[in-house]
C-alpha cells in the first residue's frame, strides 16, 4: 500500500529552508514564525522517516537525504509558480488589445471614435501602435491591424481580413479656399489654387496622385509638379483646413472635416480606387473575445456613418 504524501505546506517549508539554507529568512518569506517552520519540517521528516537538516547553531546544513529532495521540490514548485504566471498573463491578454494602425487613419478616424469602444467596454485596455510598417501578429505584440490593402491581395491563410472601407478620393479644401480660388465649374478650374500633395502611400500599387485625378476628370497634361507635399495624411489634412490648397484625400480620412465644415468637396467627381483599409488579424484569434469585441465595434461605427454627407459637403461649395 502506497504511503500518503506529505503534506504541501510541509513540503514548501522545506523547499524555502533548503532554498535560504535559514529557518528565520524561509519563515519571513512564507510568513510564519521560526517555531512553525521548524515544526513543518520536522513533521515532513517524521513522515519520510529521514532528517533532512543537521541544524547548527545559527544555519542549517542539507543532509545527504535533503540534497536529494530539495532539486525535485525546486522544479515542481518553479513549475507551478510558472503556471500562475500564466493564468496572470492570459487575463493581460484578455484585457489588453494592441491596434496597430497608421498614423493619418488613427489621427484622423480611429482616434476620435475610439472612447466609445472604451465606454463600451471598461474591461478592455486598447494600446494602438501608429505606423506605416505593416505589423508583425508574431514578434510585434500586436493583436489587430487596420491595413491599407489592394482588394486583390494575395489570401493568407494564417490571417484573417475583413474589407472595411474601400478607398476612392476627393478634392477637398477649407471653405476659404473655395471662395478665394472658386467657383470650381470644371475640373481645369482647380488649377487656379495650390495643390497639396499626400505622399504617405506613394508608389505603392492602385495608390493615386493629382495627376491621376486630372486624367480622369478628362485633364490629361495638368501641370501637378508644385505644391506642398506630406508623408503623413493628417499633417496634409491638416494643412488643407489651415487654407493651404486643394488636397486629393481619402475620403473616409476627410469624414470629419467635412462633417464639421472645416473642409468642403471642391469638386465632385471622386476617384476609385483598388485599395481598401481592412481589418486584420491572425485566423487563430479572430473568435477570441477582445478581439471580436473591437471588429463589432468597428462594424457599428461604419454603419453609424452618414455617407450622404460627402455629396451635401460637396452641394455646400455649389
Amino acid at each position: 500500500m502506497h504511503k500518503a504524501p506529505p503534506p504541501l505546506n510541509a513540503l514548501r517549508a522545506f523547499e524555502a529552508a533548503a532554498r535560504h539554507l535559514s529557518l528565520t529568512r524561509a519563515a519571513q518569506e512564507l510568513n510564519v514564525t521560526p517555531g512553525a517552520l521548524s515544526h513543518q519540517i520536522k513533521g515532513l521528516e517524521d513522515h519520510l522517516g529521514l532528517r533532512l537538516f543537521d541544524r547548527g547553531v545559527r544555519s542549517v546544513t542539507l543532509t545527504e537525504a535533503g540534497s536529494h529532495l530539495y532539486p525535485g521540490l525546486q522544479q515542481g514548485f518553479g513549475h507551478i509558480w510558472e503556471a500562475v504566471a500564466g493564468l496572470d498573463r492570459l487575463r493581460a491578454e484578455g484585457r489588453v488589445l494592441v491596434v496597430s494602425t497608421a498614423p493619418g487613419f488613427t489621427a484622423k478616424w480611429l482616434a476620435p471614435r475610439l472612447y466609445r469602444f472604451s465606454g463600451a467596454n471598461p474591461e478592455i485596455d486598447v494600446r494602438i501602435s501608429s505606423t506605416l510598417q505593416v505589423a508583425n501578429f508574431g514578434s510585434d505584440g500586436v493583436d489587430v491591424a487596420i491595413r491599407n490593402l489592394t482588394r486583390d491581395a494575395p489570401a493568407d491563410p494564417s490571417l484573417f481580413v475583413e474589407r472595411l472601407f474601400d478607398q476612392s478620393f476627393l478634392p477637398v479644401c477649407a471653405p476659404r479656399v473655395a471662395a478665394q480660388f472658386g467657383p470650381f465649374a470644371a475640373p481645369a478650374d482647380l488649377r487656379r489654387a495650390p495643390l497639396i500633395h499626400d505622399d504617405t502611400y506613394a508608389g505603392r500599387s492602385g495608390m493615386p496622385a493629382w495627376a491621376d485625378w486630372f486624367l480622369a476628370a478628362g485633364e490629361a497634361g495638368a501641370d501637378v509638379s508644385r505644391g506642398l507635399r506630406f508623408n503623413s495624411a493628417d499633417h496634409a489634412l491638416e494643412a488643407a483646413v489651415e487654407g493651404a490648397g486643394i488636397l486629393l484625400s481619402h475620403s473616409v480620412l476627410a469624414y470629419d472635416d467635412l462633417r464639421t465644415g472645416r473642409l468642403v468637396i471642391a469638386f465632385d467627381r471622386p476617384l476609385p480606387s483598388p485599395r481598401a483599409y481592412c481589418f486584420v488579424c491572425p485566423a487563430s484569434r479572430r473568435n477570441a473575445p477582445n478581439v471580436q469585441a473591437f471588429r463589432r465595434w468597428l462594424r457599428a461605427e461604419i454603419d453609424a456613418m452618414d455617407w450622404g454627407l460627402l455629396g451635401r459637403a460637396a452641394a455646400r461649395n455649389s
